[in-house]
C-alpha cells in the first residue's frame, strides 16, 4: 500500500515536471524574445542625463534664455498596481487628463513609457513623495526665455530633447549644448532601484553673451507693435547697430512670438525677418549708386543733371518720383530721391563699373551672422543684365536684398568706408577692422548728402530727432508681382545715422506691404525716430 502510494505521487511528480518542461520550451520557443525584452527593461535601463543649457544674456547680463530644473515622468506599465487611481493622482501634477495617462499605463506590454516631459522640479518632488508603484522621476532641465517675446525670433527654440531647433539656438549648438551624460539603472522584480552607474559625466553648455542691449531691443519691438497697429503690414523688421564695430543692440521683427510657445506661432512670424526676408530696396539704394560714382570720378557732389519728367532705357521708362524734375546737382537727386536723377548717374557709371560696386558692396552674398536661414538676396551679375537693366538697378529694382545687407552696405557709409562684419555675439573678438570699399572723403560727402534728405526739400523729414544732425535715406519700392511692378503692394523704409558727422548709430526700419500708407517717409521714418531718440542718450551718445 505505502509502495503503490510513493508510486503515485513520483507518477505525479513526473506529470507535473512535464509540464513544466513543456511550458518552458513553449515560453522559450513563442514568447522568449517578448519576456526577456521585459526582463531586461524591469531590472536595467540606461538613462540619458541631459546636460544644462548654456545662458544667453544680454550685453548687460541680463538673462535672455535659461535653463531650469525640471523633471520627466515615467512609467512601467505592469508594476502599476491601481491604473485609475495612479492616473488620478498623476493629472494634475503632469497637466495631462488622466483618461489619456490612464491608456498609457493599462498597456501591460510596454516596459518603459514617457508619461510628461520636462514639468517643473517641484511638481516632480511631489510626484516622487507619492511612492506610487511603478512610476518613476527623472531629473531634466528645460529652457525658459524670461523676457517671452524679446528678441524671440534671434534667440529661436530649443526641442524636448535639448537641442537647438532655430535661431541661436540652433545655430550655437555646439557651445549651448554642452555634453550629455548617461547612467545605467538596476532594478528587484519590485521596480525598487538596486544600482545606479554612472557611464558618462555630462558636462554644462557654455554661456553666450549677446551684444544687443535689452533695454533697446525693447524700446525697438515696441516702436514696431505701434506700426503695425496703425498700418496693419504683412511684418515688419528693425536692426539697431554699432556701424564702427558691427555691435547689434537690437534686432526686432514684428509680428511678436512668445518664445515659451514659439510652436504655437505660424510659421512665417517665427521667421527673423532681419535676415530671412529679400526685397527691393528701391531708394534705399540711390546711397550706393552715389557712393559708387562718387568713389569711381564718374561724379561729384556739385555735378548737375538735367532732370526731366522720365526717362527711358531700352525698353524701360522710369517716371520721377517726386514733381517734374529740373536742374539737380547728384546732392540734390539724393535729397529729393530722384529717380531719373539715380537712373542718369548710373548711366554715367556703366553696367560693368555698377555690377562691380554692387559685389564690393557685400550684395548678393550672406553677412555670415551666427543665424540659420540667412538669405543670400537676389542679385543679378552683369552677364545677366538686360538693355534696361542699368535703368533698374540703379534705383534699386530688379535686384532684392535682406535688411542686414542693407545695414552692412550703410555702416560703410556711416564709418569712413569700412565693410565690417555685423556682430551679434560678444566674444573677445572686434569688428572694427573691415575691408575698405570706399574713401574717407567719399564716405563724408554721402553722409552729408544724406543729411540733406532731413531737410525741408527732402523725403525724410520725419525722422528728425532733436539735438542731433540726423542723415539717412527713405525708401518707397513697389514689390514685383507677376512679371510687374505692383500698384498696391509696397515696401516702405528708412535707414539713418546719427550724429550725422561721426555716426555712432545706424537704425533700419522696413516694413512690409503696409496698408492705408506706402510712403518709406511717412511709415518708416517716424518708427526710426522713436527708436533712435531712445537709443541715443541710452548709449550715452551726446548730441
Amino acid at each position: 500500500m505505502v509502495e503503490r502510494r510513493i508510486g503515485l505521487l513520483f507518477a505525479a511528480f513526473l506529470v507535473l515536471l512535464a509540464l513544466a518542461l513543456l511550458r518552458t520550451c513553449y515560453l522559450m520557443t513563442f514568447k522568449g524574445g517578448q519576456l526577456k525584452q521585459l526582463a531586461n527593461t524591469q531590472q536595467v535601463e540606461d538613462v540619458k542625463l541631459l546636460a544644462r543649457r548654456g545662458t544667453i544674456m544680454d550685453r548687460n547680463g541680463a538673462p535672455l534664455a535659461v535653463s531650469e530644473d525640471a523633471a520627466t515622468v515615467f512609467a512601467t506599465p505592469y508594476l502599476v498596481k491601481k491604473p485609475v487611481r495612479t492616473a488620478a493622482q498623476l493629472a494634475p501634477l503632469v497637466g495631462e487628463p488622466a483618461d489619456k495617462l490612464l491608456e498609457s499605463l493599462s498597456d501591460r506590454t510596454s516596459g518603459f513609457v514617457y508619461l510628461a516631459r520636462k514639468i517643473p522640479g517641484t511638481d516632480g518632488t511631489r510626484i516622487r513623495k507619492l511612492k506610487l508603484p511603478g512610476i518613476g522621476v527623472l531629473d531634466d532641465t528645460r529652457r525658459v526665455y524670461p523676457q517671452k517675446t524679446l528678441a524671440a525670433q534671434v534667440l529661436g527654440a530649443v526641442g524636448v530633447d535639448n537641442k537647438g531647433l532655430m535661431g541661436l539656438e540652433q545655430d550655437m549648438e555646439g557651445d549651448l549644448h554642452g555634453s550629455d551624460g548617461e547612467q545605467r539603472i538596476t532594478r528587484d522584480a519590485r521596480g525598487d532601484t538596486v544600482s545606479v552607474d554612472q557611464k558618462a559625466n555630462d558636462r554644462s553648455g557654455k554661456d553666450v553673451r549677446l551684444t544687443i542691449d535689452a533695454a533697446i531691443q525693447q524700446r525697438a519691438e515696441d516702436v514696431l507693435a505701434g506700426v503695425g497697429e496703425v498700418y496693419s503690414p504683412k511684418g515688419a523688421t528693425a536692426i539697431v547697430m554699432n556701424p564702427n564695430n558691427g555691435d547689434i543692440y537690437a534686432m526686432a521683427n514684428w509680428p511678436r512670438v512668445d518664445a515659451n510657445a514659439v510652436g504655437e506661432a505660424p510659421a512665417w512670424a517665427r521667421v527673423n525677418r532681419a535676415v530671412g526676408f529679400t526685397y527691393e530696396p528701391g531708394s534705399t539704394f540711390k546711397s550706393i549708386t552715389v557712393s559708387a560714382a562718387l568713389e569711381s570720378g564718374a561724379v561729384r557732389p556739385r555735378t548737375v543733371f538735367e532732370v526731366g519728367p522720365q526717362i527711358k532705357v531700352a525698353d524701360r521708362t522710369i517716371t520721377e518720383s517726386h514733381g517734374t524734375g529740373g536742374m539737380f546737382s547728384v546732392s540734390d537727386i539724393l535729397a529729393r530721391s530722384s529717380n531719373v536723377g539715380a537712373v542718369k548717374i548710373g548711366l554715367r557709371l556703366g553696367a560693368r563699373r555698377f555690377d562691380s560696386w554692387v559685389d564690393r558692396f557685400g550684395f548678393g552674398e550672406p553677412t555670415d551672422m551666427p543665424l540659420p536661414g540667412e538669405s543670400q538676396g537676389i542679385v543679378p551679375r552683369y552677364k545677366d543684365y538686360s538693355g534696361s537693366s542699368i535703368g533698374n538697378l540703379p534705383i534699386g529694382q530688379g535686384l532684392a536684398v535682406t535688411p542686414m545687407q542693407m545695414m552692412r552696405a550703410y555702416a560703410a557709409i556711416a564709418n569712413g568706408g569700412k565693410l565690417i562684419q555685423p556682430r551679434l555675439v560678444l566674444d573677445g573678438s572686434s569688428s572694427d577692422e573691415g575691408e575698405e570699399v570706399i574713401s574717407r572723403s567719399t564716405s563724408a560727402q554721402v553722409r552729408t548728402m544724406l543729411q540733406g534728405v532731413l531737410g525741408p526739400d527732402g523725403t525724410g523729414t520725419e525722422a528728425t530727432v532733436p539735438g542731433y544732425d540726423i542723415g539717412g535715406k527713405t525708401g518707397t519700392a513697389e514689390k514685383p508681382e507677376n512679371g510687374v511692378y505692383s500698384k498696391t503692394r509696397f515696401v516702405a523704409s528708412f535707414i539713418g545715422f546719427a550724429p550725422a558727422a561721426n555716426p555712432k548709430l545706424l537704425v533700419a526700419v522696413i516694413v512690409d506691404e503696409p496698408q492705408f500708407e506706402h510712403a518709406g517717409g511717412v511709415v518708416a521714418a517716424p518708427a526710426f525716430e522713436k527708436i533712435a531718440s531712445f537709443a541715443l542718450p541710452r548709449l550715452g551718445i551726446a548730441p
